[in-house]
């Protein structure tokens, strides 16, 4: 479970400078990706997840609602190990859409985008987890990342924008399938990357499973009709 912002602050006083530096630097439309992976690396690989909270202002894990549907996994929160290492091995680029499905309060998509400089979208069924990622952005201004309130099941033909696709296990059976089928028509006009975290995929002629980068982590790529390439 987090900790409470009062003990990150004890835990990490080393750190909470540059948290708070970091944070400002958002807030008045200053930020830089680069100086922001700088700060984040420059705390120890253990702290990161207490700094990353502390810049964005998140302090107790939300409860799920009544909206968790049946199959839906209740949420939980990404390492930012982890999300560095999808950076790094889907990749990630300012050019990119993230399309976090499952997103909770936004913690992941609003990383991402701040550390890359990537557009961020999240799809996110229960309604308190959209207003409280909501509240996230706006307290940041990040225009470029919003999260939407939806069934992924039922939204994932329409996410033509999306470049790189995240499911921290949202969910699996049926409504994993029918997400995938889906997503193959998205698949076939632009390149995706899905990158899925402890969630082995179903087989799909259309993607190819690359190496992941540990921790659960699974990347696979789809290439459009013609062969489009995904060089890094």
């Amino acid at each position: 479970m987090p900790r409470p912002l009062e003990e990150l602050i004890r835990c990490l006083p080393r750190h909470l400078r540059s948290a708070e530096a970091a944070r400002r630097a958002i807030e008045r439309g200053l930020h830089d990706p680069s100086a922001f992976r700088a700060a984040l690396l420059d705390v120890p690989a253990g702290e990161r997840d207490g700094w990353a909270d502390l810049v964005l202002g998140l302090d107790d894990l939300p409860l799920d609602g009544p909206s968790l549907p049946a199959g839906g996994v209740p949420y939980l929160p990404c390492s930012v190990e982890v999300l560095l290492r999808v950076i790094d091995e889907a990749p990630v680029r300012a050019s990119d859409v993230f399309v976090d499905i499952g997103a909770g309060p936004g913690r992941a998509m609003t990383l991402v985008h701040l550390l890359t400089g990537a557009g961020a979208v999240g799809v996110e069924i229960q309604p308190e987890l959209v207003h409280a990622a909501a509240d996230l952005t706006a307290r940041l201004g990040l225009p470029r990342v919003r999260c939407i309130e939806g069934d992924a099941a039922t939204l994932a033909a329409d996410m033509v924008v999306g470049s790189v696709f995240f499911l921290y296990c949202p969910f699996s059976g049926a409504r994993l399938e029918k997400v995938l089928d889906d997503l193959e028509p998205v698949a076939r006009t632009s390149p995706l990357r899905l990158c899925c975290v402890d969630l082995p995929l179903p087989p799909r002629p259309w993607l190819t499973s690359v190496a992941g980068g540990g921790a659960g982590l699974e990347i696979h790529r789809a290439a459009p009709a013609g062969g489009a390439r995904l060089d890094k």
